[in-house]
C-alpha cells in the first residue's frame, strides 16, 4: 500500500500506530510533515504537504485516539 497526501485517515492511523506516546494536539506542523514523509508507505511529493492537509491529518489523528 502506498500513501499519498490525500490518504488523510490512513496516514493518521499509521502515525497513531507508530507514535503511540505522542499527543497529536501538541504536534507542530514541521514535525508532523517530517513524520508523514518518513512513513515507509509514503510515496508522494513532500512539497505538496501544505498546512491544510497537515491540519486534516492532525484532526484525523486526534479523532482516531478518541
Amino acid at each position: 500500500m502506498s500513501l499519498k497526501w490525500a490518504d488523510v485517515l490512513d496516514i493518521a492511523i499509521e502515525l497513531s500506530e507508530q507514535k503511540p506516546d505522542v499527543d497529536p494536539r501538541y504536534v507542530n506542523f514541521v514535525d508532523l510533515h517530517r513524520w508523514v514523509v518518513s512513513l515507509p508507505e509514503f510515496s508522494d511529493d513532500p512539497q505538496r504537504g501544505g498546512e491544510k492537509v497537515l491540519e486534516a491529518i492532525q484532526a484525523a489523528w486526534i479523532e482516531e485516539l478518541d
